[in-house]
């Protein structure tokens, strides 16, 4: 972050108190944000699911990374509808770092993994509430559809152009969030339009069973899930695994929120 972003974010911490409002039942939480922007933040029950995938296909490389499946277990979270807009990211940082400006709600995008934690740490700091990214086991079962999966290759769908921005449909830019249809839990953008930062360092799958894996404690590169705009409709699976260095920033890197249930009070 700039030194005129921090000064403009320090100031937003200062000025403004959000607020964590129970909206459904328990499956939706939203959270206001300065400048009358919200996050929509979904519940996801936990639950067991085969990550990965044997069969995929694609990149060597990202083929291979996709192996063995193997079975994972997660408890709850909430995740975000959405892929986090450069309104909401300005609302928090102070600033827009995407290359495709012009459009509030466009996902925010050349946005490192570092600069990612970043932004989590000061919404969490400005809420009261604990934001962070995704584990790739989390962001797996979401995009695959927690409890209420299909188990199709892409998010909510067998053909990604219902449910992604990706090479074909793109126009090679990215697009406003929640355009196309969403998958089972209701959430948007899970393939395509920008990829997603996870928590991850990257390391080959084990083939045991694992429960709330969290992935090494060390590594060169952080996971990013999902594909993006220009990717071929391989890499927009939901068990397709790409991986970069953490404070590399490019308009094809992007973010989703988890926020921690037990953080969440009516």
């Amino acid at each position: 972050m700039s030194k005129k972003g921090f000064m403009l974010a320090a100031a937003l911490v200062a000025a403004f108190t959000l607020r964590a409002q129970l909206v459904s039942a328990d499956s939706l939480v939203v959270v206001d944000l300065p400048g009358g922007q919200r996050l929509e933040m979904v519940h996801v029950a936990g639950g067991d699911f085969t990550m990965g995938n044997n069969e995929a296909r694609g990149l060597k490389v990202n083929y291979d990374a996709s192996r063995p499946e193997h079975r994972v277990k997660v408890d709850d979270f909430y995740i975000a509808r959405f892929e986090v807009t450069q309104a909401q990211w300005t609302a928090v940082m102070g600033e827009n770092p995407s290359k495709a400006a012009g459009s509030d709600s466009l996902p925010v995008e050349q946005v490192s993994w570092v600069a990612a934690q970043q932004f989590c740490a000061l919404l969490s700091q400005m809420s009261g509430h604990r934001f962070r990214l995704p584990t790739e086991a989390e962001w797996e079962y979401a995009a695959r559809g927690g409890e209420y999966s299909h188990n199709t290759p892409f998010a909510g769908s067998g053909a990604i152009a219902n449910v992604g921005w990706y090479c074909v449909n793109s126009e090679g830019h990215t697009h406003p969030v929640g355009r196309l249809k969403p998958n089972e839990l209701g959430l948007y953008d899970m393939c395509g339009n920008v990829m997603e930062w996870c928590s991850d360092w990257m390391a080959p799958y084990g083939d045991g069973d694992a429960v709330n894996p969290e992935g090494p404690s060390s590594g060169e590169s952080r996971v990013l899930r999902g594909g993006h705009y220009n990717s071929t409709s391989p890499g927009c699976t939901v068990y397709d695994r790409a991986w970069y260095l953490p404070t590399g920033s490019y308009e094809y890197f992007g973010l989703r929120l988890v926020m921690e249930p037990e953080k969440i009070e009516p």
